[in-house]
């Protein structure tokens, strides 16, 4: 028995929508597939499989279907990618020009692969690149050609295996349906209102670790922080960050939400109260890792998965971070 080949479409929305706008394109796209990935802001992910028989179309009519639609009914210019899994698709609407649709046939995926620059890859950041470069590895098909011994030398063994994979085209992701813009909010409030620049550091960085072990309980992965302050007057003020990346790691959680602690400058104000919001929330197995050449990186997430299981076992206090030690 052989496995249905996959036809998964990217779309790039050229449009600032808001949250509603977002949520009506997520309905229409549904009206092509059921099997629909939100990526907010401005991206959405179709597995087109199923509904080939339905339309009686090819994969790239149907891909053209759905941004004649978009464009039709909201006034929405779109590029697109088209190929058999996840990964490729998005680097294929990454080629395509405004308006334009990339098709990468499964018999071409090593063709199309092999003379792309390897920063292309998912995953791939500026240590990675560097060390390639060094190397003169500039190229998805220069890493392909690469004995698998010497990449894991330069690279170290998991991250070499997880590059090799993507440099081949791998990417056994489903398109996971799920709702656009969920949020999730952890706040504090203060005993009383504080001046103390310590306290606010303090509250901040548990709210960031509360708010780590939430989203690893449900298995989700943020790609936006919002934090809020409210003041003893009751007045309050916002900032907003994007994430490098994905993310439910408490340390870059609390990276993040820190440096927006930093941004406000509230050596002088009456704190009452402070909130994080994480939104663009997606299921963790539906989103890649940023590779890295530390191994600190794993230990640090070994650890994390290790803290987390003492927490479920004897409760939420019995590992935090030494600074909110009492």
């Amino acid at each position: 028995m052989t496995t249905r080949q996959r036809h998964i479409a990217h779309l790039y929305l050229h449009a600032a929508l808001t949250e509603d706008q977002y949520d009506e394109v997520i309905e229409l796209m549904s009206g092509i597939t059921p099997h629909v990935q939100a990526l907010p802001p401005n991206a959405v992910q179709l597995d087109l499989t199923s509904a080939l028989r339905y339309f009686d179309l090819s994969p790239y009519d149907i891909t053209q279907l759905a941004k004649l639609r978009l464009k039709a009914l909201y006034g929405i210019d779109s590029s697109a990618g088209l190929a058999g899994n996840r990964m490729l698709a998005a680097m294929a609407a990454d080629a395509s020009a405004p308006g334009d649709t990339t098709w990468v046939p499964a018999a071409q995926v090593a063709d199309w692969l092999y003379p792309r620059p390897v920063t292309a890859l998912p995953g791939v950041g500026r240590a990675i690149a560097d060390t390639l470069s060094r190397y003169g590895l500039h190229t998805v098909g220069q890493v392909i050609d690469l004995p698998a011994g010497t990449l894991q030398r330069l690279l170290g063994v998991s991250p070499a295996r997880l590059l090799a994979e993507r440099a081949r085209g791998h990417d056994p992701r489903p398109v996971a349906t799920s709702e656009p813009a969920e949020r999730l909010i952890v706040n504090i409030v203060l005993d009383r209102d504080c001046l103390d620049p310590m306290k606010h550091h303090q509250a901040v960085l548990g709210l960031a670790d509360e708010l780590g072990q939430r989203l690893r309980g449900e298995h989700r992965i943020t790609g936006r922080l919002t934090l809020t302050v409210r003041y003893a007057d009751r007045s309050s003020t916002t900032r907003t960050c994007l994430l490098l990346e994905p993310t439910s790691h408490s340390p870059a959680l609390t990276t993040s939400a820190l440096g927006l602690l930093n941004a406000f400058g509230l050596q002088r104000a009456r704190v009452r109260a402070f909130a994080i919001r994480a939104d663009n929330l997606l299921p963790a197995d539906g989103a890649y890792r940023q590779l890295s050449l530390d191994p600190g990186a794993d230990r640090a997430r070994a650890a994390e998965v290790a803290a987390d299981r003492a927490r479920r076992r004897f409760g939420p206090q019995a590992v935090r971070p030494a600074t909110l030690a009492d």
